[in-house]
């Protein structure tokens, strides 16, 4: 499967899961999440994808500084509502992520690894979304300002030819190529620059 190359370049999110050490399903529970898997998500690759997958990375690093993350015993709440904007793409990737669901989630075993009631919509808040560990009940907020990142101005253009089937082969890789590398800016260029990326401790 062909992909660009700088999707192997993200870091990876190394996660324990309880439910699937005890199920069997991984060796002592490990599971670890690449960029690429946000986007086979999603079905594509794009500054959302890219965002969603990001403040989850920088959410659980601060969250867990000296640990593990433990996937399902984190609860993410959103500012927007999840038929707003692309609040509802992002939220499928951050569930994926940390096990956070809503009422539909998983059930439990035997009174554990209950999942449901730890993804929450229409939030009041300062960022975009917070994230919280279950455990100690330290929180962050995630805000992002993609903006920041701005796209190749022959974005436009392209996109216009392409969608309107007007483009030639060549237009057609150009647009790809400029597409690709504003996301590849966006995770590798400014993963860690506090004007795109900002993260606030709402809780200690």
């Amino acid at each position: 499967m062909n992909y660009p190359d700088f999707f192997d370049a993200v870091p990876r999110i190394g996660l324990y899961d309880p439910l699937a050490e005890f199920l069997g399903a991984t060796e002592q529970g490990v599971l670890q999440y690449s960029y690429f898997d946000a986007v086979r998500l999603a079905g594509h690759s794009c500054p959302t994808v890219a965002s969603a997958y990001w403040a989850t990375y920088k959410a659980l690093s601060a969250l867990y500084p000296n640990a593990t993350p433990v996937r399902g015993d984190i609860r993410v709440e959103f500012r927007r509502s999840n038929e707003v904007g692309v609040t509802g793409v992002i939220a499928n990737i951050v569930s994926m992520l940390t096990g956070a669901m809503s009422d539909s989630g998983f059930k439990g075993v035997g009174g554990r690894f209950d999942r449901r009631e730890r993804l929450f919509f229409a939030v009041t808040m300062q960022g975009e979304i917070r994230y919280t560990r279950l455990d100690t009940n330290q929180a962050v907020e995630i805000a992002f300002n993609l903006q920041r990142v701005p796209a190749s101005p022959r974005l436009p253009e392209l996109m216009e030819k392409c969608l309107s089937n007007t483009a030639n082969q060549m237009d057609v890789a150009e647009f790809r190529e400029h597409w690709q590398e504003r996301v590849r800016c966006i995770l590798l260029d400014h993963g860690d620059d506090p004007e795109v990326f900002v993260v606030t401790r709402v809780r200690e």
